[in-house]
Parts: C-alpha cells; structure tokens; sequence
C-alpha cells in the first residue's frame, strides 16, 4: 500500500528524478505552510533536497497520523515496507516511489548517514504502540528518531561537516518538535496519543481527562509554561550552533527557528488555549520575522547574494 500525502493517492511511478523532486516540492507547500516559506529561503540547489528531506517525512507521518482506518498491525506492516524500499533506493535500487528516488539521490548527494533513517523509522513504528510517556526521558527515545535525527540531515543538506554542529542540530530539531507538540496538544488527544510527559501533568495536577475536556486553567497554564521554558531551552542550545552552517545558508535555518519558536509566542498570546484554536503564525508575521533575522546579520545577507551571483544554478 502506497500512501499519497498530497491527497492520499497511489503515487505515480513513472516520474523523472526532476519530476520527483517537484512532487517532493508541491507535498511541503501543501502541508507545511512555516517550514515551507523558510525552504524558499535558501539557495536554489539546496531548495529541491530540503523539499525530499520534507516529504520523505511527511510520507511516514501520514502511514501513522492518517491510516487510512488501518490497524495497527496493518500500519506497521506499511511502515516495515515503506523502509524497506527507502533502504533500497539508499543503495541504488530503482524503486517505483518518486518520493524515495528523490530522497534517495539527496540521502546519496548529501552523505546522510543511513543510521538516521533506521532511527526516524524506529520513532514512526513507534506511534503504533507507544501512545503515552511516563516520563521526559522515554519521551527522548521518540524525539531522538522523530526530530533530532531529522537536525542531523539537515546539517549535511546545507553542509555542516559532521560533528561540528551535530548537538545543536540535534536540539533544534527537538525544539521544533515540542513547539509542535504543544499546539497540537488536542489534536493529537483525538488520535489517541500523548506527548506530554505524564510526570509533567501529575506536577501540576493536570489530569488525562481535563485534557479530554480541554479545561484551559491555571494547571494547564502552569503546565504549558514548563514545556515552553524546556523547549526554550532546547533553542538556547541550537543557537550556540548556528555559526557552524556555512555563510549563504544560514538565513533559512535561523528563519526557521524563529518561526517555530513564535509559535510558543501565539501560545502564550492566546492565554495557553491550544484547544479552540490553533496557534499560527500569520503571513505578515513570518516576513517580518524574516526582515528582523535578515537586519540581525546583513554579512550572511549579503554573502547569499554575492553567491547566488556567482554560482551557476543560483
């Protein structure tokens, strides 16, 4: 079975490596409205490998987050698949996915580890049988394959040596995760998953049905200010890493990061009510989030357009 995130199709296997990354492109414009409008900011040929690292992701969180009415068995069946044609096309092989052919020539490109695959699978198939964390360490073991992995290629995407920068792209890419986490927290209820740590509800007296019932009080309130200063503090460490991303490149990433760090902002806005509506960083906001990351440091402007100049597909 073979999932379409752009509209829940069969994908169509008959696609150019060209035409593969364009599909790659039109899934993250349709499903990540932030991260896509930071991508757009980087130099075209990092642009397309971004796009298949985006939608090759996006591939298996739809397997889990729309199943389909799928068993859990039946969903884990397809995610055991989906990777056994994605460790195929890493090594080669011709695989009737334009998805994969498009991350499968990044993953090549770009020397991506092919242990961080088998990581973020690890995390996807995790979502078939792990529906709840006791504590902020078990939910580690989840966030390491689903977000800090992800850090990592995008570290060699826009070619970060490996090493140099890797705990911080790690924690960028956790951070992100739990800004998500936090304004998803009633939608993912109504799939039937918790990522709060449990410990963290019994901290502040918040139980699994208030959050059924979305009771928005000074529990829930306190409660969200600790997961906002943990995920604060996640960004703290991924500033001290930014220097590392080479100059041109670096615009997109801290563009990224604000964004997703604004979406504590509206959080906090919004008196912590992430049940009736959806916290969201509007258009406007987002360019002018990126005006105020571009006056920060006009050497990184200024190097990017001197190197879309001189470089042949800039």
């Amino acid at each position: 079975m073979k999932l379409d995130p752009a509209g829940g199709k069969k994908l169509d296997g008959g696609l150019s490596l060209a035409e593969s990354y364009d599909l790659c492109r039109r899934v993250q414009k349709a499903h990540s409205r932030t991260y896509y409008f930071s991508t757009r900011l980087f130099p075209a040929e990092v642009r397309p490998r971004v796009h298949a690292l985006y939608a090759f992701m996006r591939y298996a969180d739809e397997i889990v987050d729309h199943p389909h009415d799928l068993p859990l068995d039946a969903q884990l069946s397809v995610l055991e698949e989906f990777e056994a044609e994605t460790m195929a096309a890493v090594s080669g092989e011709e695989v009737p996915n334009p998805v994969l052919r498009a991350y499968a020539d990044t993953v090549r490109a770009c020397d991506i580890d092919p242990g961080t695959i088998t990581a973020f699978m690890e995390s996807m198939k995790m979502d078939t049988r792990v529906f709840r964390y006791q504590t902020y360490a078990d939910l580690e073991v989840y966030t390491y394959g689903s977000a800090a992995v992800v850090g990592l290629m995008m570290c060699r995407v826009v070619g970060v040596a490996e090493g140099k920068a890797d705990v911080h792209a790690e924690a960028l890419g956790v951070a992100m995760q739990l800004s998500n986490f936090l304004r998803d927290v009633g939608e993912d209820w109504r799939r039937g998953r918790i990522y709060l740590p449990l410990e963290d509800l019994a901290r502040f007296g918040y139980t699994e049905r208030d959050l059924a019932l979305g009771v928005v009080d000074e529990r829930f309130v306190a409660l969200m200010r600790f997961e906002i200063e943990r995920a604060r503090g996640l960004y703290k460490v991924a500033d001290e890493g930014m220097g590392y991303i080479p100059r041109g490149r670096r615009f997109p990433v801290v563009v990224a990061r604000e964004l997703y760090a604004a979406i504590l902002d509206r959080i906090e806005a919004q008196r912590y009510d992430v049940f009736s509506r959806r916290a969201q960083v509007s258009r406007p906001a987002k360019l002018l989030v990126a005006a105020r990351c571009a006056a920060s440091d006009p050497g990184e402007i200024a190097d990017r357009i001197r190197y879309r100049r001189t470089s042949p597909t800039g």
